[in-house]
């Protein structure tokens, strides 16, 4: 061979730049930008970055280093060729050999191993630092250590294939990607500080064990010689370390005044040192996994009584010597069973792989306590409060959690009410045959279809997501055993139950996909319930709205403060005082504190609101009602041309609520001119709609319609709006008459309707100073329709002037499981040539608030909609703004209390926690933005996804709570931003009644308010 040439490309078997499978073990190999080959015969060809060769310079992307240097780079499967060549210095593969002992450390025996892609992958991170020397001519970041090459804890990769694919060992050895000590930074990741070392995980051990036997070619590769790789080295061990746990981020903010403030967790201690995680190892392999826990569970005299075990992963809180080898037979074909226990990781305590199980353990402590489970939530039926009157029961509850936050473990208790009514689903369908026997299944499917109901007799709640009327109680199923019985004999033999009905149809729940370990979708069957043995939750709609009942449940359902914190201690009483209980923590070392955790949070300064010609700082119930209806607006459309529609009987409120009108419009600022009134024979829908269209055809130039209703009527309020804001785009503004039927209120009503219809046709009402210049804010929620009959709606709104008062709105329709948005970029775009047309230049800064993203799901959004968003800027040449990308989350399980002399309170507006109880993971704050009358400061969570503009933390904490000031529709602080608020309601009036995007015509109004 010619050593100046690289050998020609061939197929398997021959050396060429074939991807390593099969190649003939006396020729030297060259991968596809997987190794570069070390020999003194010809230069190597790939894309390994600053391998050595003898003499020769690499044929692709490399810098060609000094022999005696180091072997350092990113290539994977490092190809040593066992070449006489005596200038090249490489380590001899003898005793004190990095590369055996860190094989033999990761339970790879060199002189049998065919070292395939299921090898063991190593970590994923760098060395640990001794003593770096910065390499000549190797890439910024790599280090390199000589002396600490020998050091077998020390070993390092990425966890991907190891060793090339299958390549023959006689005369080569693969490397992964920076697998020996300190010899590069996989994929340019910070080193982390010393100490830090991350254990070998045998996750692909099985597949290895397999490749031991069989190479890719499917022939077996020959023995190892002795001089390459002497026999008489002994099989080192490779010590496992504990993980370190990674330091908080910094994220606290500095304005504002310090505050006293507690939260409903409590902290947990660990006595434990460690918690042990094994791979358990079946040979043969056992899929069933009813069978590898009942395998498991016959070895607890070896594992002890204490385990976690999901089906591979097994923690103990005791430390096993060795690899442990237990026997089982399988009882389907007597097979003896193999089964190997491999410790692989040693976990602080406190490490997020516990959690899962320290929350089992919890929920068994609930049960020993005497709570009942339902759904998700503990109960105590025998604290029930009956309201006769209503036909309900409360049952006070809670809903509990361990987490891992900044401040380490804690506690998350909830206080949870299960409203439950006394009326079967049976009586329910009684009830709804009397009134309507001609469309009886009509009207059933109408009230019950995305029900929720329980099951008295196991406390189990249920969906109902169809009715089966061609069946009965009297019908046959088939049990587990294979025996068939009817719905009366299963009921009354396994629950002493006696159904009357015979007659009554039955409901079905159809379960949600669940995944079990190892992946698989599994569909469980459907589920059919007895009507007479169901009973149904919720608050009634009836109740709802009766303001007197609602008023009477309210007592019992919204705690304050100083309640809230009695019941948790009562609860952490119960636990402490059971001895069954504290046993049952003590067995995997968790103490409980008795006491609510108490830090110190900020309250942030207040606001000044900007009208037109006045400013003013609010009050501490940041509440500007009086001085809104006070002073002019900032800016005022005037109403020339504008219908008010009534029926007959409404007509003398009509006339009054117009009169008022005149008399209140003055001081706002608004301008007033007379309306045209159109009086209805009667309230039909159809009368509404027929008389709305005509005016407008009429009149072309109208600016608003104004509808009085009478009652809740969502199939005329559904009507209205279609019209309006799809078939012929125009504000309107749909007014109750009870609302309106109340003189000593009716100016303060009328104001307010004012307001309201002003900032429908364009007007702005306040604002606030936020000195960020060229900023656009958008808001983003979506509307999951609960009938899923409909798709899911996204709102989204975004501020197009520098003020923040005004607004552009779009909405997208997408399937109905979807929350991850992909109408985003559509949007966006419309937005920003929006921004320009009002402007005459783009954004510098975007801020996004995201409502509605679980924790589970901020990894997809950060993976697929910013991306999106990004995107987005491309379409505008050298445009490149700042994003910042905040999820707000609304429904969280954290609650605030104010400590006072005066006892436990709510805490004041703008009250910021933004250590201990946050996230590891995130830069995130929780923040109380509004003014709370009764019951417990509800926060809202707020977590920066994405932040390029360099915002800090205090920048994001002020923006966010100036945000809650620009909700037209009430002259106080939300709990959200505003722009989120403005997504939330046009997705609601999409979803819930236009069932279709709004006209492009008033996407630059708030018709939607």
């Amino acid at each position: 061979m010619d050593p100046k040439k690289p050998p020609k490309l061939g197929i398997m078997g021959v050396p060429g730049l074939g991807r390593g499978r099969g190649l003939h073990p006396q020729e030297p190999a060259v991968g596809r930008s997987r190794g570069l080959p070390l020999a003194a015969e010809w230069p190597g060809v790939g894309r390994a970055r600053g391998f050595p060769t003898s003499g020769n310079t690499p044929q692709g992307r490399g810098v060609t280093l000094p022999i005696t240097d180091p072997v350092v780079g990113r290539a994977r499967g490092l190809l040593l060729l066992q070449a006489a060549e005596p200038k090249v210095d490489l380590p001899t593969l003898g005793q004190r050999s990095p590369l055996v002992s860190m094989f033999r450390g990761m339970g790879i025996e060199p002189s049998v191993t065919s070292w395939g892609r299921g090898a063991a992958p190593v970590g994923r991170g760098a060395a640990r630092d001794s003593g770096d020397v910065k390499l000549q001519g190797a890439p910024a970041g790599v280090v390199s250590s000589p002396e600490s090459i020998s050091q077998r804890e020390d070993v390092m990769g990425r966890g991907s294939g190891f060793h090339g694919r299958g390549l023959s060992p006689q005369t080569m050895v693969g490397l992964g990607r920076a697998a020996m000590p300190h010899l590069g930074v996989g994929r340019a990741r910070p080193p982390f500080p010393p100490g830090r070392v991350e254990s070998v995980s045998p996750a692909s051990e099985p597949q290895a064990a397999q490749h031991t036997q069989t190479s890719h070619t499917g022939t077996t590769p020959p023995p190892i010689p002795q001089e390459v790789l002497p026999s008489a080295v002994a099989p080192a061990k490779m010590e496992l370390k504990m993980e370190d746990v990674c330091e908080p981020l910094n994220k606290a903010g500095t304005k504002g005044a310090p505050i006293t403030i507690s939260s409903n967790h409590i902290q947990i201690r660990c006595k434990n040192e460690a918690v042990y995680q094994y791979h358990v190892t079946f040979i043969p392999n056992v899929e069933s996994m009813g069978m590898r826990f009942a395998m498991m569970k016959d070895h607890r005299s070896a594992t002890g009584e204490v385990v976690a075990f999901d089906g591979s992963i097994l923690f103990l809180p005791v430390k096993l010597n060795g690899v442990i080898f237990l026997k089982s037979l399988r009882r389907t074909d007597n097979e003896e069973i193999e089964i190997r226990v491999q410790m692989t990781k040693i976990l602080p305590p406190n490490s997020d792989l516990c959690i899962p199980f320290y929350n089992v353990v919890l929920r068994r402590v609930m049960k020993i306590i005497g709570l009942k489970l339902v759904g998700r939530n503990h109960y105590d039926p025998e604290s029930a409060v009956v309201l006769a009157e209503q036909r309900l029961q409360v049952w006070p509850g809670y809903s509990t959690s361990i987490k891992r936050t900044d401040g380490g473990l804690y506690l998350n208790v909830d206080v949870s009410h299960k409203v439950l009514r006394n009326d079967s689903v049976l009586n329910v369908m009684n009830t709804l045959y009397r009134q309507s026997r001609e469309n009886f299944q009509d009207e059933c499917t109408k009230e019950l279809i995305g029900s929720i109901v329980i099951t008295r007799y196991n406390n189990r709640t249920y969906r109902i997501d169809a009715i089966e009327w061609n069946k009965s109680p009297k019908d046959t199923f088939t049990l587990m055993d294979g025996t068939t019985t009817t719905f009366v004999e299963y009921y009354s033999k396994n629950y002493g139950i006696t159904i009357n009905e015979l007659d009554q149809p039955l409901l079905m729940h159809r379960p949600k996909e669940r995944s079990k370990p190892g992946g698989k979708q599994i569909i469980t069957g459907e589920i059919l319930l007895v009507p007479e043995l169901s009973f149904m939750t919720g608050i009634p709609d009836k109740m709802r709205k009766d303001f007197r009942a609602m008023q009477g449940l309210k007592m019992h359902i919204n705690v304050s403060g100083e309640q809230y914190t009695h019941s948790i201690k009562q609860l952490l009483k119960n636990i402490s005082t059971n001895p069954e209980s504290t046993k049952e923590l003590s067995r995997w070392g968790l103490d409980i504190d008795s006491e609510i955790i108490v830090t110190t949070g900020r309250t942030l300064p207040l606001e000044t609101i900007c009208l037109q010609s006045s400013s003013f700082t609010t009050g501490a119930d940041v509440s500007w009602s009086r001085e809104v209806v006070r002073d002019p607006s900032i800016s005022s459309i005037p109403l020339n041309i504008w219908a008010i529609f009534y029926p007959r009987r409404c007509a003398e409120q009509a006339e009054e609520l117009v009169s008022v009108f005149n008399k209140v419009a003055g001081p706002i600022g608004l301008r007033l001119g007379r309306p045209i009134r159109v009086e209805l024979r009667d309230d039909r829908t159809e009368s509404y709609v027929k008389s709305i269209h005509a005016q407008l055809t009429n009149e072309p130039n109208m600016q608003l319609v104004v509808c009085i209703m009478v009652g809740n009527r969502d199939d005329l309020y559904s009507a209205i709006k279609k019209l309006c804001c799809v078939k012929s785009p125009i504000p309107s503004q749909a007014i109750n008459v009870r609302t309106i039927s109340q003189q000593k209120k009716l100016k303060s009503v009328a104001q307010k309707i004012l307001l309201q219809m002003n900032s429908k046709l364009g007007g702005e009402l306040w604002t606030v100073n936020v000195p960020l210049k060229h900023l656009m804010v958008v808001g983003v929620d979506v509307h999951h329709d609960t009938s899923k009959s409909h798709q899911s709606v996204m709102g989204f709104v975004a501020s197009v002037n520098s003020s923040l008062t005004r607004w552009y709105s779009r909405v997208t329709f997408q399937t109905p499981t979807e929350e991850l948005i992909n109408g985003f970029r559509v949007c966006l775009l419309a937005a920003l040539q929006k921004y320009h047309e009002v402007n005459h230049n783009l954004p510098e800064k975007i801020v996004v608030y995201r409502d509605g993203v679980s924790d589970s799901q901020l990894k997809m959004v950060e993976q697929y909609e910013i991306p999106q968003l990004l995107k987005c800027f491309e379409t505008f040449p050298s445009y490149e703004p700042k994003l910042v990308f905040i999820v707000v989350q609304k429904r969280i399980s954290t609650t605030l209390f104010s400590l006072t002399a005066n006892g436990v309170g709510t805490p004041p507006p703008g009250t910021v926690l933004d250590h201990t109880l946050t996230q590891r993971d995130w830069v995130d704050f929780y923040l109380v933005a509004h003014h709370t009358h009764q019951g417990c400061g509800l926060p809202t969570h707020y977590i920066s996804l994405y932040n390029t503009a360099n915002l800090t933390p205090d920048h994001l904490q002020r923006l966010t709570f100036k945000m809650c000031h620009l909700y037209w529709n009430w002259p106080g602080t939300i709990r959200v931003p505003a722009p989120c608020k403005y997504a939330h309601k046009l997705a609601f009036l999409s979803g819930q009644f236009l069932h279709s995007e709004p006209a492009i015509q008033l996407s630059d109004k708030l018709f939607f308010l």
